[in-house]
């Protein structure tokens, strides 16, 4: 059966045209599945689909949509490979949206280092359909916007305005789309000494996992995904799991982690909004919040928290965000001491810690 083959009308991703969507999975189930979720959204158009990667880079070429949906493992050429070509040649955003997670397999993580914008899991069960599609729309929007910055940011933009910190007990990290290569430049910078990390990023149940795996394979520091209970300690950084909540307490112990499956929050779970408002409770004044690129306005009521006891917020600059929707959310807001470049922003820090000036 041949694709259906919708051409690109003329003219540039415009307001007041539908985003036109190329849907590539080997599973027929899977393609109607991910079509009618996209199709109850006026504002969306499914442009056609691609069985495989080898198709789905031709069907770019003619259709050239504005997304693309994609599976991870099909037969010819895989997602990832799919990914690592789009992105040399012609960059689409892809949203991932993958069951895979079985050890030695592909992973959808590896998607994201390859150039995805964001990933999601398959629905295994009916009562997550609904839940599936209306996160898959936001997914999708979400990645329409990211086509503002089509070329990656500077390996070093830190030419901007210095950023000066005093030194915090806590640093409280919130991100989304574009994030977890956000997340990892600025862990990379951490060292031993730097004060516990936690953090709220967008991903889906499992994947979750697998990031922190990856952190802390290329960091200096410890990276774990949370549990309840730990302990927030230094040189150490909790990554919220995937679909859960994450939270602060003080204990006996120390401050911990509260790890729960609660209502989403701005759409999310793990929302950001739920862990900078713990932190401003428990850690206040002596706190750091950094918000980074992402969709939406989650994080942006926290921060208004952690402001108000007393913290330093930091947001990540327009010009490296994949999409500056979270940031943008907390300057807007007037909770945002200092806006600065990603990689200004892990340099500060560690300069912070280290009690330097300059």
């Amino acid at each position: 059966m041949t694709p259906p083959v919708t051409k690109r009308p003329s003219g540039g991703p415009l307001a007041g045209r539908r985003i036109r969507v190329l849907i590539v999975d080997d599973s027929a189930l899977a393609r109607k599945v991910i079509a009618e979720a996209l199709r109850e959204d006026p504002g969306i158009e499914i442009a056609g689909w691609a069985v495989d990667g080898f198709s789905a880079s031709q069907q770019v070429s003619v259709l050239k949509p504005d997304v693309v949906t994609l599976d991870i493992e099909m037969p010819g050429m895989d997602g990832i490979t799919f990914l690592r070509k789009l992105r040399g040649d012609a960059w689409v955003p892809a949203v991932v949206v993958s069951a895979v997670t079985g050890p030695g397999r592909l992973s959808a993580f590896e998607a994201l280092r390859a150039g995805a914008v964001e990933v999601i899991a398959k629905p295994v069960a009916a009562p997550a359909f609904a839940e599936f599609r209306s996160v898959l729309v936001a997914k999708v929007r979400a990645a329409f916007a990211s086509r503002r910055n089509l070329a990656p940011p500077p390996s070093n933009p830190a030419q901007g305005r210095v950023v000066k910190l005093r030194p915090p007990d806590l640093i409280a990290m919130g991100s989304s789309t574009g994030g977890t290569e956000a997340v990892e430049r600025i862990l990379r910078q951490m060292t031993g000494d730097c004060p516990g990390i936690v953090i709220a990023q967008h991903i889906p149940a499992r994947f979750s996992l697998t990031f922190a795996e990856r952190l802390k394979q290329v960091c200096r520091i410890r990276v774990k995904e949370a549990g309840d209970g730990d302990v927030v300690v230094p040189g150490l950084a909790l990554i919220a799991p995937g679909d859960q909540h994450m939270a602060l307490k003080k204990s006996p112990r120390g401050i911990e982690t509260v790890v729960y499956h609660g209502p989403r929050v701005c759409f999310q779970r793990p929302s950001v909004n739920v862990l900078f408002g713990s932190v401003a409770a428990t850690v206040g004044a002596r706190a750091l919040g950094v918000i980074l690129t992402g969709m939406g306005n989650d994080g942006a009521e926290g921060m208004l928290e952690m402001k108000r006891s007393g913290a330093t917020n930091i947001a990540q600059d327009e010009a490296t965000c994949a999409v500056f929707g979270m940031p943008k959310e907390a300057i807007k807001a007037g909770v945002v001491d200092t806006v600065a470049p990603l990689e200004a922003i892990g340099a500060a820090i560690v300069r912070a810690v280290r009690g330097v000036r300059a």
